[in-house]
C-alpha cells in the first residue's frame, strides 16, 4: 500500500508539472508562441486593431515653454493605446461572440482617457500661448477589423511562388499571435526594378559599428524625452552612447562613441528585428519588450553603413548641430502611408525595394533594410514640436521647398543574415522575422522608421560638406582628402551619390570590439549577460575611447536591457555587390498593396491577431486546458491518503 501511495503521488506530481510547463509554454506575450489549437482559431476568426488620431502629427504649433509637458502628455496617448489594445487582445474569445462589447470594455473608457488627456494639452499650450480649440474631438478610436485578402486567403507568395497554403483565412502568423502575417512579405524575384539612379556628387562616409555591444531600450530622446519606454519597443543603438529619454543635450556631446572617427557622437538608432523563433530575450518581460508583444530573438546586423550623400540640384549646406530628423512613421499602419519611408531588399537585388513588404531572399542572399532622410532643412530650428515640419523631401528634380536649403543626406542602410521564413507552416520550420513596432502596429513593415540626432564636431561636419560638394569619396581616416573619382582613398562605384559602394567596408579599421562580443551563430544560446545600465553599453567599450560616466537621471520604470541571446553574422566580410542600387532620395511612393489615405485617419486592412496573455484570450479556455493539472493533483492527493491510512495500519 505504501508503494502505491508513492506511485500516485509522484505520477500526479509528474502530471501536474507537465502540464502547467506546458501551458506556460503556449502562446502570450511570454514569447513562447501560441499553440495550433489558438493559432488556428484566431486566423480563421481573424481580430482587430486600434486606431486612434495621432494627435502628435497634428500638433504643429506648440510653443516651445509647453513642449515638455505636451511632450508627455502625448507619451500617455501612446499608453493609453497600448493597454487597450491589449486587453482587446484578452478579451478576444468574448468579443468575438459579441462584437458590440468591445465598446463598453475598450473603446469607451479609452475615449475617456484620451479625452483627459487631450484636454491637458491643450491647458499646457494655452498657458504658453493660444490654447487650441477642438483637440477632444481627437479623443474617439476606431476600431479595425481584420480583413481576409482577396479570395480570403493571404496574398503573398512563397518562396518558391505558392499561395501561402496552410495559413488559414486570414494568414494569421507572428509570435504571440501580434503579427506579422503572411501577407507582409513578397518574394523579391516578383518585384520589378524601381530604385532610380542615385545623385552624382561627393559622399560622406561614417563608420559606427553594428551595435555588436549590445546596446538596446524603448526609449525615444526625439519623441518623448523624460518618459521611460516612450517607444513601446526597442531599439538598436549605434554612435552616440549614451542615449535614453533622459539624456540631455549636453549629455550626448559628452558621450562616447562607437564610430571610428571620434569628432562623430551623432546617435544613430532603429527599431530591432527580431526572429519570432520562440527564444526568450531579456527584456521578455520588460515594458517595450515581451509585455508589449515584441518578443523573439533580436537579430545584430551583419552591416551598417552610414553615407551622407549631396544635392543634385546644387551644393549642401551644414546641419546644424543637434539637428534632430525621423524618417518614416512608426505609426503607418494606422495613419496610412503618407510618411512611411523604409525600403526593403536583398543582396544582389537591390535596384528592387519594397516599402510594405518585408523580402523573401533567395539563399545566399542577405535581407537589406535602408532609410533615406530628409535633405532639406527649414534654415532656423533644430527641432519642431511634430518633429517633421522643420525638415523636407528634396522634389523628384533635388529641388528642396522654398525657404528651405540643401544639407547632406543620410543614407543608411543595414544587412541582416536571415533566412527567408517558411510561410507555409506560419513560421516554424524557418521562423519569421519583423521589426519591433508599438503593440497596435502589428509589426508591420511599412511602420519601420530611422531616428538621427548630428551631434559631429564642427569641423568634421564643414569637412563632411566640402568632401560632397567637391564631388570627393571621403570615410575614416582619410583626413577628408578621400577621392576624386581617379583613384585614391576609396574605390569608386555605383553606390549613393556616384561615390562609394556603401556594401563596402572600409580599409580603416573599426574600433576594437569586446573579445566577448564576437559573431556567434545565431543558435548558439546566448551568454549571461547583465543588463546594462541607461547611456551605457553592455560590454566593454573600445580601448581606445576615453571612459565617460553616464549622465544623471530620472528614476525610469524599465531600465535600459541588454538582451542575451542575440544573434550574430559569421566574421569575414561582406562579398561586394556591383548590382545594387538604392532607393530613391526623395519622399518614396508605397507600393500599390498599401491602402492610400483617405481622410484625417486612414484604415489599412489590420491583420488577425492571437492573444497573448492567457493563451486563447479566455480564462475558461485556460481552465480547460489545465484538466490534466487537475487529474495530477487528485492522483496526487489519493496517494497521500493511501500513505497516511498505510502508516496507521502500520501502527
Amino acid at each position: 500500500m505504501t508503494l502505491a501511495a508513492v506511485a500516485l503521488m509522484l505520477g500526479g506530481g509528474g502530471l501536474v508539472a507537465a502540464n502547467v510547463y506546458a501551458s506556460a509554454s503556449e502562446g502570450g506575450w511570454s514569447g513562447q508562441g501560441s499553440g495550433d489549437a489558438a493559432a488556428a482559431s484566431l486566423r480563421s476568426a481573424g481580430m482587430a486593431t486600434i486606431d486612434c488620431p495621432d494627435v502628435g502629427a497634428r500638433l504643429t504649433d506648440v510653443p516651445e515653454a509647453a513642449r515638455g509637458d505636451v511632450d508627455r502628455e502625448l507619451a500617455q496617448l501612446d499608453q493609453q493605446i497600448a493597454e487597450a489594445y491589449q486587453r482587446l487582445q484578452q478579451s478576444a474569445d468574448a468579443l468575438r461572440q459579441d462584437p458590440e462589447a468591445a465598446d463598453d470594455s475598450v473603446m469607451n473608457p479609452l475615449k475617456d482617457k484620451r479625452t483627459a488627456t487631450l484636454g491637458r494639452i491643450a491647458d499646457a499650450i494655452g498657458r504658453a500661448g493660444n490654447r487650441p480649440d477642438q483637440l477632444d474631438a481627437l479623443a474617439p478610436c476606431t476600431l479595425r477589423p481584420a480583413e481576409a485578402a482577396p479570395g480570403g486567403e493571404s496574398a503573398a507568395p512563397s518562396q518558391g511562388g505558392d499561395q501561402n497554403q496552410g495559413q488559414g483565412q486570414n494568414g494569421g502568423t507572428g509570435q504571440g499571435g501580434n503579427g506579422p502575417v503572411a501577407a507582409d512579405y513578397a518574394d523579391i524575384n516578383s518585384v520589378q526594378p524601381n530604385a532610380p539612379e542615385a545623385p552624382p556628387g561627393g559622399t560622406f562616409r561614417t563608420e559606427c559599428g553594428v551595435n555588436e555591444n549590445g546596446l538596446f531600450n524603448s526609449d525615444n530622446v526625439i519623441v518623448a524625452p523624460g518618459v521611460s519606454n516612450g517607444a513601446h519597443h526597442f531599439h538598436d543603438y549605434v554612435g552616440n552612447q549614451s542615449n535614453t529619454a533622459f539624456a540631455s543635450d549636453q549629455d550626448l556631446a559628452n558621450a562616447r562613441t562607437s564610430c571610428a572617427d571620434q569628432g562623430d557622437k551623432s546617435t544613430y538608432y532603429w527599431p530591432v528585428l527580431r526572429l519570432q523563433n520562440g527564444k526568450q530575450e531579456r527584456d521578455a518581460g520588460a515594458p517595450g519588450g515581451g509585455t508589449e508583444g515584441n518578443a523573439g530573438q533580436i537579430v545584430t546586423p551583419k552591416e551598417v553603413t552610414l553615407t551622407f550623400v549631396g544635392s543634385p540640384s546644387g551644393k549642401v549646406t551644414e546641419m546644424p548641430r543637434l539637428l534632430r530628423i525621423i524618417t518614416g512613421d512608426a505609426k503607418a499602419f494606422v495613419n496610412g502611408p503618407a510618411n512611411a519611408n523604409a525600403s526593403w531588399s536583398c543582396t544582389g537585388f537591390e535596384d528592387r525595394q519594397l516599402k510594405d513588404k518585408y523580402p523573401l531572399c533567395p539563399s545566399g542572399s542577405d535581407v537589406v533594410r535602408s532609410f533615406h532622410f530628409q535633405s532639406c532643412w527649414d534654415g532656423r530650428n533644430a527641432d519642431s514640436a511634430n518633429h517633421r515640419t522643420h525638415v523636407a523631401f528634396a522634389d523628384a528634380q533635388g529641388n528642396c521647398p522654398e525657404g528651405f536649403k540643401a544639407i547632406p543626406q543620410l543614407v543608411q542602410r543595414i544587412v541582416y543574415d536571415v533566412d527567408a521564413p517558411s510561410l507555409n507552416d506560419g513560421g516554424k520550420s524557418t521562423p519569421l522575422f519583423a521589426v519591433d513596432s508599438f503593440p497596435e502596429q502589428q509589426h508591420k513593415p511599412v511602420t519601420d522608421h530611422g531616428d538621427f540626432i548630428n551631434v559631429f564636431d564642427e569641423g568634421l561636419m564643414r569637412t563632411m560638406v566640402d568632401c560632397i560638394n567637391s564631388g570627393r569619396n571621403c570615410g575614416p581616416g582619410d583626413d577628408g582628402k578621400g577621392d576624386d573619382g581617379k583613384g585614391g582613398t576609396d574605390e569608386p562605384s555605383e553606390e549613393p551619390g556616384g561615390g562609394q559602394n556603401t556594401a563596402e567596408p572600409s580599409a580603416t579599421a573599426e574600433p576594437e570590439k569586446p573579445a566577448e562580443s564576437q559573431p556567434a551563430q545565431s543558435e548558439q544560446p546566448g551568454r549571461p549577460e547583465q543588463p546594462a545600465t541607461p547611456g551605457q553599453p553592455a560590454d566593454t567599450a573600445p580601448a581606445e575611447q576615453p571612459a565617460q560616466s553616464s549622465p544623471v537621471q530620472a528614476p525610469r520604470v524599465d531600465a535600459t536591457t541588454a538582451p542575451a541571446n542575440t544573434t550574430k553574422n559569421q566574421g569575414g566580410t561582406a562579398k561586394r555587390d556591383e548590382s545594387s542600387a538604392p532607393a530613391t532620395a526623395a519622399a518614396p511612393q508605397v507600393s500599390e498593396s498599401v491602402p492610400a489615405q483617405a481622410a484625417a485617419v486612414t484604415t489599412p486592412p489590420p491583420a488577425n491577431l492571437e492573444p497573448q496573455a492567457v493563451g486563447n484570450g479566455g480564462l475558461a479556455e485556460t481552465g480547460a486546458n489545465l484538466w490534466p493539472a487537475a487529474l495530477g493533483v487528485l492522483l496526487a492527493a489519493s496517494g497521500l491518503v493511501m500513505l497516511l491510512r498505510a502508516r496507521r495500519l502500520r501502527y
